[in-house]
């Protein structure tokens, strides 16, 4: 049995469309609360969201759906997706749902489900859900007297600066620190700024002023342009951009320089081996991570281990082999010592901890841990019914492309999980090389999918 409705992280489409309606959303709460309903407690179930309108329409057709199968809900409101694992395990909740799209613009809306145990469910579980779907509910449903009730955990933004907080080294402040942060107009857009100033920061805020339309709009950690100004403009020591629901961020130094997700993790890693807190002997990224880090982690008699894309697939790993550093070069980082899944503001203050502890060095000089080898992704966005990676044209460039970087770099082709579109990754020592092999295989995905748009 394959996942049709899930996808790498959770439900995810354009809002008011299937899946992403009302209706779909209260039986994905009805079939969820069948598959976590167990014993004769009262079940309970938190919600969160970003800020996005549709979180309007989602957010009480779940409601809905959780109360009908007699469990009650504790509304969080707009808040990161870590406050709401950190929050499910808090709470000694059944479930956890977070409504966000993460980096996605405006329109689109998503729904992650998160186990009683803070961690995102497996492909199993999320399996088991969607053939719950397809069954009525009629029998299941929670009688008059026992439907579930609702309420909204009025200090649930409290809760979590002060978490967030703690994570920070005892002894340590950031007073003397100019930084810029970018909320990307999304669900971190009052927690963050707050733990940065408490924390003794002088804070420039950017993206703190959500409309339902503006999130991840030419702000936030996919879109750094405005920060990258910001953090120059003011002469900030340097700047931190959060997506959509602040499970990932990307930073800038102080000559505006973005430094991504590898950069962060190869930084902490190599700042945890040298207090031998460093769990599991080096680092678990994705397929995606630059060859760079891997060279730079060998060099310190760490390892880097590779997973599918997708932080839970990083997550998993990280569980199974007892590791506590790991995340994505797109800026989810997973550090388990305090987080069950990527949160972009506990990464960011581990990375201010080793720039105080540096003794006054400039970020630039302490966040470029590694020279990155050349690398060049293209996404080629493909119509809809279309097989283009089994067009032999396509597999022939792509066997010719492996062949041209045999030795000196690698070659990664993979279809989104979340959207249409396939994406041609290369990277090796040859920065010419990468490019044509990149364009090559481009090109031939393009000529064979009738793809309606490429983006470098």
């Amino acid at each position: 049995m394959t996942r049709h409705l899930f996808g790498t992280d959770g439900i995810r489409g354009t809002a008011n469309i299937e899946p992403m309606t009302a209706e779909t959303a209260l039986r994905v709460a009805m079939a969820s609360a069948l598959q976590f309903r167990r014993g004769d407690h009262r079940h309970r179930v938190v919600i969160g969201k970003d800020t996005r309108l549709s979180g309007y329409l989602l957010e009480p057709a779940m409601t809905a759906g959780f109360i009908s199968m007699g469990m009650d809900v504790v509304l969080l409101g707009p808040l990161p997706t870590p406050a709401v694992a950190m929050l499910t395990r808090s709470l000694r909740a059944d479930l956890g749902v977070m409504i966000s799209a993460s980096h996605n613009p405006f329109q689109d809306n998503g729904i992650k489900l998160f186990g009683p145990d803070g961690y995102k469910l497996s492909d199993a579980v999320e399996m088991t859900i969607e053939a719950r779907l397809e069954q009525p509910f009629a029998s299941d449903l929670a009688g008059s007297a026992d439907l579930g009730r609702a309420a909204r955990l009025e200090d649930a933004t409290g809760r979590y600066i002060e978490y967030v907080k703690n994570t920070f080294p005892r002894g340590l402040r950031l007073d003397g620190l100019k930084i810029v942060v970018d909320c990307a107009n999304g669900a971190a857009y009052r927690v963050a700024p707050k733990v940065l100033y408490e924390l003794g920061a002088d804070v420039i805020p950017v993206g703190v002023n959500p409309d339902g339309l503006n999130i991840n709009k030419g702000c936030g950690a996919t879109a750094t342009q405005t920060l990258q100004e910001q953090v120059v403009a003011h002469g900030a020591h340097l700047g931190i951009a959060l997506d959509g629901d602040a499970d990932r961020l990307i930073m800038v130094d102080e000559a505006g320089r973005v430094v991504d997700g590898d950069q962060v993790m190869a930084l902490i890693a190599s700042s945890w081996a040298r207090a031998q807190s460093l769990k599991g002997g080096g680092v678990v990224a994705t397929v995606m991570s630059n060859l760079g880090m891997e060279r730079h982690l060998k060099g310190l008699g760490l390892q880097l281990a590779r997973t599918p894309v997708g932080d839970r697939y990083v997550v998993e790993h990280m569980r199974e082999h007892g590791y506590n550093v790991g995340g994505e070069q797109s800026g989810h980082v997973v550090l388990s010592d305090y987080s069950t899944t990527g949160d972009g503001l506990i990464a960011a203050l581990q990375v201010l901890a080793v720039l105080i502890q540096a003794g006054g060095k400039e970020a630039s000089a302490v966040c470029r841990v590694f020279d990155p080898v050349p690398q060049k992704l293209t996404n080629v966005r493909f119509a809809a019914g279309s097989k283009p990676l089994e067009v032999n044209v396509v597999q022939e460039a792509i066997r010719e492309g492996e062949a041209r970087l045999n030795g000196s770099g690698r070659l990664l082709i993979r279809k989104s999980g979340t959207e249409p579109v396939i994406r041609v990754m290369a990277e090796g020592d040859d920065e010419g090389l990468v490019h044509t092999v990149v364009a090559d295989i481009a090109a031939a995905i393009q000529d064979a999918a009738r793809p309606v748009e490429v983006t470098p």
